[in-house]
């Protein structure tokens, strides 16, 4: 196996996954791979040994490319935005439900 992943790889495979985790159509799914990107990166950060790290950034690469596709697959069938995601609701009270996907 090649040595240790550089500190620009796993940046570089970071921001991929933030992109991807923030492209979901979804809130709910958005927020929790959003979160859960953070941690798994975290947990890397706060490794030292070369071999766990070598680890935990195949496991990321990995993860990434399902979540690429997850993301694809969940703005083809997107549903309608939460009440959380609606800005302005107070200063626009004729808003009306919008689609995440449109």
């Amino acid at each position: 196996m090649s040595g240790t992943p550089s500190r620009q790889a796993i940046l570089s495979l970071y921001h991929n996954m933030m992109r991807s985790s923030q492209s979901f159509s979804s809130y709910n799914f958005r927020e929790y791979f959003l979160r859960r990107t953070k941690d798994k990166f975290r947990a890397i950060q706060n490794e030292s040994d070369p071999e766990r790290v070598r680890s935990l950034y195949s496991e990321a690469v990995k993860e990434s490319t399902v979540l690429h596709r997850s993301a694809i697959v969940n703005q083809l069938y997107g549903g309608w935005k939460l009440a959380v995601e609606v800005q302005d609701a107070e200063k626009r009270p004729d808003l009306t439900l919008e689609r995440s996907d449109s």
